[in-house]
C-alpha cells in the first residue's frame, strides 16, 4: 500500500508531463484523488494502538546497507493524510487561475506530493534524505518559473538555505551510519546507538539546523517571507501547508530518538530560538502592509510554537504539536487562498488600498472570518485544541516560556482581527466596490476548509486517537 502511495503520484507526474493540453489539470486532480483514496483505505485498516504498520523493507543498495524501508505509525499516518488531502484541494483551487504551461506545473505538484509522502514514511535514513532533497526540486522550479518579481534571486536564496541544511544532515547521517555495527541507515539501528556526549551534541545541532531552516525557526527564517510572497499561490500553499511539516516531523522522527542526551542538554536553547521567533514574527506582522506577507509572518509564529511544543518532550506538547501541524496546514492553505481571491479581483494585496469587501460579498467575509478564527485559536475551532495542549506541555516544561508564548497569542489575535477589519469592513472604494461573487470552485474549496476548522475544533479526538498511542515511543528514549 505504501509503495502504491509513491508510485501513483510518480506515474501521474510522468503522464501529466507528457500531455500537452489545458485539460491536464483534470487529470492531475483525478490522480491526486486516487492518492487520497489509497490513504483512506490505509486509514481504515490502521490499528490505532499498534506501532509501525504497513512495513515494506527490501534491499536497495546492499553493499552500503541501504534499504527501501517504509512504514507508518499514527503520527506519520496523519502527515500522509495531510499531504494527500491538501494536494487535490490545492490543485482544485488553482482551476480559477490561468496557468501557463499547465503540464509542467501540475506535473511538478504531483512529483512534490510523491516526495513529501516519501519523507513521512521513510524508515531508512538515506531514503529519508533522498526524498527530503527530491521535495526541494519541484518547488524550486514552481517558484522560479511561475513566481513574481525577483523570483530567481529569491528562489536561489531559498535553495541555498535548504541545501546547506541538507548537507549538514547528510554529514550527520553518514557519521551515524559508520557507528552502527551492521553499517545500516535503518532508523532502528540509529536509535539503538550509544554515542559519546560530544558526538551527540554536534549531531543534534546538525539535524536541528537542517530542520529549523525548513520549518523555519529564528534566525534561519529569512528566506521564508520573500519565498511565500513571491511564489505562485499553489506553490505557497504546498510550502506552508505541507512542506514545512517536513522539518517539524524530522524533529520527532529523527532528532528526539537518535540523540536523547543532547536533547536533554540543548533543547532549552532550541526552544528559546523558537519562542524568540514567535515573538519576533508577531511583532513584524503588526507593521506589514502586504496581506500575503503578513500571513507569511503569521505562519512563522505558528510553526515556532509547534516546534517549542515538540521539543518540550511532554506528552501534551508532542500530541498538541502534531495536531497543530494538521491545523496549521489547513488554515495556511485557507488564508493564502483568501489572499489569492482578493488579489485576483482587486489586483492588489496592499491592506490600505482595500476595505468594505464584506458589503459587496458577505459570503466571502464569513468564510474569511471562520478561517481567521481558526488561526487565532478560538475555542471550538481547529486551532484551539492543539494550541491548548502545546501551552500545557510548555507550562510543564517551563512556566515562564509558556507565559511569554501565551502573550503572543493575544498579539496574534490583535493583528489578524485588525487586518480583517481593514480589508473586509468599513466602506468600499473604487477598487473593492465591484468585488465579484465567488465561483463554484472557490466556494467549494472554502466550504471544505471551513468544515475542517469546525471538525478538528469540536472533535479533535478523531485525530488524537491516532497520535496519542505513539507519543510515548518518541519519549521513551
Amino acid at each position: 500500500m505504501l509503495t502504491a502511495l509513491l508510485i501513483v503520484p510518480l506515474l501521474a507526474a510522468l503522464i501529466v508531463f507528457a500531455i500537452k493540453s489545458d485539460k491536464v489539470r483534470n487529470l492531475a486532480l483525478g490522480f491526486s484523488i486516487i492518492e487520497l483514496l489509497i490513504t483512506l483505505v490505509i486509514l481504515f485498516q490502521f490499528d490505532k494502538n499498534g506501532g509501525e504498520q504497513f512495513i515494506t523493507n527490501c534491499s536497495w543498495v546492499h553493499s552500503l546497507g541501504i534499504n527501501f524501508n517504509v512504514g507508518l505509525d499514527g503520527i506519520s499516518l496523519m502527515m500522509v493524510l495531510l499531504t494527500t488531502f491538501l494536494t487535490p484541494l490545492i490543485i482544485f483551487s488553482s482551476f480559477t487561475n490561468n496557468i501557463k504551461n499547465p503540464s509542467a506545473f501540475y506535473g511538478l505538484l504531483l512529483l512534490m506530493e510523491m516526495a513529501l509522502v516519501g519523507v513521512f514514511i521513510s524508515l531508512d535514513g538515506f531514503l529519508f534524505y533522498v526524498f527530503w532533497e527530491l521535495a526541494l526540486i519541484p518547488i524550486y522550479f514552481i517558484a522560479a518559473l511561475w513566481g513574481g518579481e525577483n523570483r530567481i534571486r529569491i528562489t536561489f536564496k531559498f535553495f541555498i538555505y535548504t541545501l546547506f541544511g541538507s548537507l549538514l544532515m547528510l554529514v550527520a547521517l553518514i557519521y551515524l551510519y559508520n557507528q552502527t555495527p551492521d553499517h545500516s541507515f535503518a532508523l532502528k539501528s540509529l536509535t539503538g546507538l550509544t554515542l559519546p556526549r560530544g558526538a551527540e551534541a554536534w549531531i543534534f545541532w546538525a539535524f536541528f539546523i537542517a530542520f529549523a531552516i525548513k520549518i523555519p525557526i529564528f534566525p534561519l527564517h529569512t528566506w521564508q517571507p520573500d519565498t511565500y510572497t513571491n511564489a505562485p499561490t499553489s506553490g505557497t500553499m504546498m510550502l506552508s501547508g505541507i512542506m514545512l511539516k517536513m522539518g517539524l516531523f524530522g524533529l520527532l522522527r529523527w532528532l528526539l530518538p537518535i540523540v536523547p542526551n543532547a536533547v536533554e542538554d540543548y533543547a532549552k536553547y532550541a526552544i528559546l530560538l523558537a519562542v524568540i521567533g514567535v515573538i519576533y514574527s508577531s511583532c513584524i506582522a503588526l507593521i506589514q502592509s502586504d496581506l500575503k506577507r503578513l500571513i507569511a509572518y503569521v505562519s512563522i509564529a505558528h510553526v515556532g510554537l509547534i516546534a517549542a511544543g515538540l521539543l518540550s518532550q511532554k506528552q501534551q506538547g508532542l500530541s498538541g504539536g502534531v495536531l497543530q501541524m494538521l491545523t496549521h496546514g489547513v488554515n495556511a492553505v485557507g488564508l493564502f487562498f483568501i489572499v489569492d481571491i482578493i488579489e485576483r479581483r482587486t489586483k492588489t494585496r496592499t491592506i490600505s488600498e482595500l476595505g468594505g469587501i464584506a458589503n459587496v460579498n458577505p459570503l466571502f467575509a464569513i468564510f474569511f472570518m471562520i478561517i481567521l478564527l481558526g488561526s487565532v485559536a478560538l475555542p471550538l475551532t481547529n486551532g484551539f485544541p492543539g494550541e491548548f495542549l502545546i501551552l500545557t506541555g510548555l507550562f510543564q516544561y517551563n512556566a515562564w516560556i509558556a507565559a511569554f508564548v501565551g502573550l503572543t497569542i493575544i498579539l496574534g489575535a490583535y493583528y489578524m482581527l485588525k487586518s480583517y477589519q481593514r480589508v473586509m469592513l468599513g466602506t468600499t472604494n473604487s477598487i473593492t466596490e465591484s468585488f465579484r461573487p465567488l465561483t463554484t470552485v472557490e466556494t467549494s474549496v472554502l466550504l471544505i476548509i471551513c468544515a475542517l476548522v469546525f471538525l478538528i475544533g469540536i472533535y479533535p479526538n478523531l485525530f488524537l486517537e491516532f497520535i496519542n498511542p505513539v507519543v510515548p515511543n518518541y519519549m521513551s528514549h
